[in-house]
Parts: structure tokens; C-alpha cells; sequence
């Protein structure tokens, strides 16, 4: 039979991805977003064409979760991957409101409705190690909280939330953390798409902090098909983290795409302060992800970097005409 998904966030970087994974994998899907659908540059399910088996709907989870749960209803989805939240870290101290509105009220909302719906396989939600905060040596699924920022507690918030659902209702959910997830068809605001098209336009990029950071970068494939995995196979109630198993920071990550594009590391640089309340390095022990769904990370990160930079360079044109800056929506 015909998976079904109900992807959430579809307009979203690892959203389009997973749709796009899932559908040549012979599914059926129902895409929601809250804005329309962005230039196709950003979504890969189109890069050969209307895709089949998918229909998309504008829906805000603030404003239209009524919309969402009719969906549901009707379409009867197997699986319901969430992929939808506010998700800038530093621009969550202007307006922490906004924040909890759409990553804790809206979402357990959604959850409230879909517990009730008994066709529902699974529930992934996809959440952030941005909840362990700054961590020492690598951590496992159990790891206390520690949220730094209000979008970190805002996931926080509602990662516990959904705890309480698979305890007192048996809620089917199952929870993933991905490290730093990169490829092509990534918004430009994120570090290795925008170095990468800086170079090419010869402007320098801005080093937070002098890029001390420390960083896993997951390819957007080995994420997806991890995430499918545990939409297949997840225990109710298990969290699994995807990652590398090397980390680098963002000043050595910089210097090797500027290596890879032949130029100067200090032509293309300047340092700038730190952002408030970034944490210095999560790193994610995925034995569980490796144990109980056989995956591991299958792109290194020298091969993303070479397949990203094709999609920069294949894109240029396009790309150059497309804000270079997260631009916030409420």
C-alpha cells in the first residue's frame, strides 16, 4: 500500500527535502505551509518537474489549525512529520511572544487534535539539540535541558509537552534532533550557502565570534532518510539524533570552502560579535538512531560541501536575485 505523510513545514529546508525523499520513495503527500510556496530554487520536489502524488495547502498552525485538522481527517495521512517552527536563534530575543505563539501554543494545539485521530501510525516531530544548550563531550537522547536562548525554551516547551501526551495518552509520537543540516537548496542566510555565494560575488563573510563554534554538519540526505526511518520504525515515545561523527568548527568549516573555491581565507573574512546566548558546541551521540533504525551518515562532509557548491554555481543567476538575510514573518 501507498505511504502517506502529512509534512508540516514543507516550505521549510529539511521539509522540501523530506517531501521530495518520501515521494520518490512512492508516496502519497499532503504539504502544508503557512506562506506559498517560495521560489523553486529552495524546493526540490520540483527540480524535475510537478511532482505526483502531492498537493500542497497554505496553512498557517497560528491561524488555520482547524484547516490543518480537517486535513487530517480527510486525508487520513499514515504519518504526520512536523517540521514547522519559528527557528532563528538570535532574532528570538526581539520578540520571544512570537516564538512561544508558534512553537509552543500552536504546536500543542496541533498535538491536542492529532492524538485523537486513530489511523495515526506516527508523529515525528522534528526538534533541535539547541534544548541541551552548550554541552561537554557528546550527549545521548536523555540528556537534561538546558535551553540559552527563548527559541531554544520554546522547543524545550513543547519537546515536554509531548512527553506528557505519550505518557497519559499514548500519543504516537517520536521525536528527532539533527545537528547542523546542510545541502543544496538551502536559504542563504545559513552559513555554508551563503559563504559559498558570497565568494563567488566577492563579498566577505561575517565570522560570529571569530568562529570558535563547534559544529556537526549532517548532509540534508542522511537527515531525511533518518527521519523517514524513524516515521517507519520509531518506538512511540523514543527520540533518535542524527549527526556526524566529527565536528569542525565555523572558522575551519569557512576555510575549507574558501580552499575548495580558491580564495584567501582573509580576503573573504571579518570578525564580528558573538550572539547573545550561543551555545559553544553540541555534539549528539546517535547509537541509538545507528541500533534501532540502521542508519548512519552516508555523505562526508567534503563530498556535501562539493555537492552544495554544484547547486550555488549550477543556480547562480537565480540564487543572487533571492534575499541574501532571513527575513522574519510573525
Amino acid at each position: 500500500m501507498t505511504e502517506r505523510y502529512l509534512v508540516i513545514g514543507s516550505n521549510s529546508f529539511s521539509g522540501s527535502h523530506f517531501v521530495d525523499h518520501v515521494l520518490a520513495c512512492g508516496a502519497e503527500v499532503a504539504a502544508v505551509s503557512r506562506s506559498d510556496e517560495p521560489d523553486s530554487v529552495f524546493l526540490p520536489y520540483r527540480w524535475n518537474g510537478p511532482p505526483a502524488r502531492f498537493t500542497f495547502y497554505r496553512f498557517d498552525l497560528n491561524h488555520d489549525l482547524d484547516a490543518v485538522l480537517d486535513l487530517a481527517k480527510a486525508f487520513r495521512p499514515d504519518y504526520v512529520v512536523n517540521f514547522a517552527a519559528q527557528s532563528m536563534v538570535a532574532e528570538s530575543w526581539a520578540r520571544p511572544e512570537q516564538w512561544f505563539q508558534t512553537n509552543v501554543v500552536a504546536q500543542v494545539a496541533l498535538h491536542d487534535g492529532l492524538r485523537r485521530l486513530d489511523f495515526l501510525r506516527r508523529y515525528v516531530h522534528v526538534s533541535t539539540p539547541e534544548v541541551y544548550g552548550t554541552c561537554e563531550g557528546s550527549v545521548a537522547e536523555d540528556h537534561p535541558f538546558r535551553p540559552s536562548t527563548p527559541y531554544a525554551v520554546s522547543r524545550a516547551a513543547c519537546d515536554m509537552s509531548l512527553r506528557t501526551f505519550a505518557d497519559a495518552y499514548g500519543f504516537p509520537v517520536v521525536t528527532t534532533r539533527a545537528a547542523n543540516v546542510y545541502g543544496p537548496g538551502q536559504r542563504l542566510y545559513r552559513i555554508i550557502p551563503r559563504t559559498m555565494l558570497f565568494l563567488r560575488l566577492g563579498r566577505r563573510i561575517q565570522l560570529h565570534g571569530g568562529g570558535v563554534s563547534i559544529r556537526s554538519f549532517v548532509h540534508i540526505r542522511d537527515v531525511v532518510e533518518g527521519t523517514r526511518r524513524a516515521a517507519l520504525h520509531g518506538d512511540p515515545g523514543e527520540c533518535f539524533h542524527f549527526a556526524t561523527a566529527t565536528s569542525v568548527s565555523i572558522r575551519h568549516l569557512v576555510e575549507t570552502i574558501c580552499l575548495r573555491m580558491n580564495v584567501a581565507f582573509d580576503d573573504a573574512v571579518e570578525t564580528a560579535g558573538e550572539r547573545r546566548g550561543k551555545d559553544h558546541a553540541y555534539l549528539l551521540d546517535c547509537r541509538r538512531a545507528q541500533e534501532c533504525l540502521g542508519w548512519s551518515p552516508a555523505v562526508s562532509l567534503d563530498e556535501g560541501i562539493d555537492d552544495t557548491l554544484a547547486w550555488v554555481d549550477r543556480e547562480f543567476d537565480r540564487l543572487k536575485a533571492q534575499p541574501f538575510d532571513y527575513v522574519h514573518k510573525p
